[in-house]
């Protein structure tokens, strides 16, 4: 049992965290601002694929993440102009950026690389140790910021009560459209910085729907950990261990079903989600516009 759980294990556990922290990081500012956002699938997927194009056609990596960054937020620009501009259904318009997303990717993986659902290997972005790749101490240190910037900064807690009460909040002078179209572009940079941690810090190339559903897992983090930057951390650790331990599982040889295995992390998203969601108290805006027309 002691070489179950080593250092190996440790590290897998916040690699498999890393992409879910910065999704979940970014859901939570676009829904402490009053959207949801459960296109951080789409957003993450797209992240993964820029980061490889610009990887590829930039030779560098850095490039490539900042490319991924500048899609996120062209992609969260795309669901803020639906859900806050045009005022569509907000589960719909994300549900429509994932569609999207997984489609697009697989078409112009063909496109440009003659390749079905992947593409060529480029060079990755470094490690800061053996194993641990430089966004993952970045995803870490990402939690105190967002904390510190939604618990003591100005622009923090007006986005807070944008969340709250759009209605009184836009009545003492509150710009409520514009830090909401500012938050939910954020949300798609993180999200698409965990997406290419997939492809250009894990990996070295993109593959079709390589995201596997952390998207959805990250939203369950936000919603697991109440909408708060330490409790979605602690979601996003949990959900991530579960996923290293089906992994050292299998490395160890413990005879249990694969399938089993690989379920595990979704089966126990859904075992906390209907557990702790009856707890958990959403922002009250949440959805809401601040007038009617």
């Amino acid at each position: 049992m002691a070489d179950f759980f080593d250092i190996n294990l440790l590290k897998a556990i916040l690699r498999m965290a890393t992409p879910l922290i910065f999704a979940a990081m970014g859901g939570l500012i676009c829904e402490r601002s009053g959207v949801m956002n459960i296109g951080l699938e789409g957003m993450m997927l797209t992240g993964a694929f820029v980061a490889v194009l610009g990887t590829y056609y930039l030779h560098n990596p850095w490039w490539g993440l900042l490319c991924a960054l500048i899609s996120g937020a062209l992609v969260g620009l795309i669901h803020a102009f639906w859900s806050i501009g045009l005022r569509s259904d907000q589960i719909v318009t994300g549900t429509a950026i994932n569609l999207l997303a997984a489609g697009i990717t697989i078409f112009l993986c063909q496109r440009l690389w003659q390749q079905s659902g992947r593409s060529p290997q480029v060079e990755t972005l470094p490690n800061v140790t053996s194993g641990v790749n430089v966004l993952v101490p970045i995803a870490f240190l990402l939690v105190p910021v967002v904390w510190y910037f939604l618990r003591t900064t100005k622009p923090g807690l007006r986005l807070m009560a944008s969340g709250e009460s759009p209605q009184a909040a836009e009545s003492v002078g509150i710009a409520v459209d514009k830090l909401r179209y500012v938050a939910v572009m954020t949300s798609g940079m993180f999200a698409a910085a965990g997406g290419a941690y997939l492809s250009i810090g894990s990996l070295s190339l993109f593959t079709r729907d390589m995201t596997a559903g952390r998207g959805f897992i990250a939203l369950a983090a936000v919603i697991f950990g109440n909408w708060m930057p330490i409790g979605t951390l602690g979601a996003c650790l949990l959900f991530a261990g579960s996923q290293a331990l089906q992994v050292q599982a299998q490395i160890k040889g413990i005879g249990i079903s694969t399938d089993l295995l690989l379920a595990l992390p979704y089966l126990l998203t859904l075992i906390a989600l209907a557990g702790f969601v009856r707890n958990s108290r959403p922002p009250a805006g949440l959805g809401q516009h601040p007038t009617t027309h």
